[in-house]
C-alpha cells in the first residue's frame, strides 16, 4: 500500500475532489511558512502597556499588531478551507457500496491527500503549540479595539476583522490545537449529517489507516526503505491524526478493549522515536482525545500517556 499510495495519481472519478483538495493542500506550506515566521509583538505591546501615556509607543504597539492580527485571520480562513476538504475527502472514501480497505486501494490518490491534510494539521498544531505570542497579541489587539471604539478612533482593520470574526478566531485560537480541533469537529459533524451512512464506514476508514501506518512504522522493512526522517514522521502524524477523528466520532473512543485501533501498538511505536520528535504527538493524544480518561480507558494505556 505505502510505495503506491506515495505516487498514486487520481483517476478520472477521483478529480473533481483531487483538484478541490489539491488547491487546499498546494496553499498549505504557506500557512506554515507564515506560522514558523511568526515572531509576535511582544516588546512593542509591553512597551506600550509600561508607558500608557506615550502615543508613540502605543502606535508603535498598534502598528506592529495588526498586520499579526491579518495573518492570524488567514490562518482562521484557511481551517475553513481545510474543514470543507476533509468533508469531501470523507463523503469519498467512506460512500457504500464499498469496504473503507477496497476504498483506500481503489481510490489511493484521494487516501495520499487524507494523510496530507492530517500530516499538515499536526505540523501546525505543533508549531502552533509552542508560540504563545498569538494569544497574547491577539487579546492586546481585542482590548485596544475596544478601548478606542469608545474614542471613536478610526480603526480601518475592522474591516477586516470585525467583531463576529474576532470572537470565532478567540474560540479558534484558545484551543491548544485549533486545527486538529477544527478536523475533529468536521469529522463529527460529517457523521450526524450522513444519517444514512453506516457510523462503519467512517470509523473503519479511519481504523484500517492508522493500522496501516502502524505497520509501517513498526516494521524494520519499510522504515529501512524510508528516504528520510520527514517519511518516518509523516507517518506518525497521520497515524496520531486518524487516531484522534477516531476517538471523537466513535461512541466508546479509541482507548477501550473493543477499539479496532491498537491503541498500546500505536503509543509504542511513537515511545520507540526520539523524544523531541513525539513530545507534539503525545501531547496530542494527551489533550486532543475525547475518551483517554474514561474509565473504560486500560490503565497501562493511560500509564503509557503520562
Amino acid at each position: 500500500i505505502s510505495n503506491a499510495v506515495k505516487y498514486a495519481q487520481p483517476t478520472d472519478c477521483e478529480r473533481e475532489v483531487w483538484n478541490q483538495v489539491n488547491a487546499v493542500l498546494q496553499e498549505s506550506e504557506s500557512i506554515l511558512s507564515g506560522l514558523q515566521a511568526y515572531k509576535g509583538a511582544g516588546q512593542e505591546i509591553r512597551d506600550g502597556i509600561q508607558n500608557p501615556n506615550d502615543m508613540l509607543l502605543q502606535e508603535r504597539a498598534w502598528n506592529s499588531v495588526c498586520p499579526l492580527v491579518i495573518r492570524l485571520k488567514k490562518f482562521y480562513a484557511f481551517s475553513l478551507k481545510l474543514e470543507e476538504a476533509l468533508q469531501s475527502l470523507l463523503e469519498s472514501l467512506t460512500c457504500p457500496p464499498y469496504t473503507p480497505t477496497q476504498h483506500l486501494e481503489r481510490e489511493q490518490a484521494l487516501a495520499k491527500q487524507f494523510a496530507e491534510i492530517l500530516h499538515f494539521t499536526l505540523r501546525f498544531d505543533e508549531l502552533k503549540m509552542r508560540i504563545p505570542a498569538i494569544q497574547n497579541d491577539f487579546s492586546y489587539y481585542r482590548r485596544t479595539i475596544s478601548r478606542n471604539r469608545l474614542n471613536n478612533m478610526n480603526l480601518d482593520i475592522e474591516n477586516e476583522v470585525n467583531n463576529e470574526m474576532a470572537n470565532r478566531m478567540s474560540l479558534f485560537y484558545a484551543e491548544a490545537t485549533p486545527m486538529l480541533k477544527t478536523l475533529s469537529t468536521a469529522t463529527t459533524n460529517f457523521v450526524t449529517e450522513n444519517k444514512t451512512l453506516p457510523l462503519e464506514n467512517t470509523t473503519d476508514c479511519l481504523s484500517t489507516m492508522a493500522s496501516v501506518c502502524k505497520v509501517m512504522l513498526e516494521t524494520p522493512e519499510y522504515t529501512s526503505r524510508f528516504n528520510s526522517e520527514d517519511t518516518l514522521l509523516f507517518c506518525m502524524r497521520v497515524m496520531v491524526g486518524v487516531i484522534i477523528l477516531y476517538d471523537h466520532v466513535h461512541p466508546n473512543g479509541a482507548f477501550n478493549k473493543s477499539s479496532k485501533i491498537d491503541m498500546k501498538g500505536c503509543i509504542k511505536v511513537l515511545k520507540d522515536q526520539p523524544a523531541d520528535n513525539v513530545e507534539g504527538l503525545l501531547n496530542a493524544l494527551k489533550f486532543t482525545t475525547k475518551h483517554l480518561n474514561d474509565e473504560s480507558t486500560p490503565k497501562n494505556i493511560r500509564t503509557m500517556l503520562q
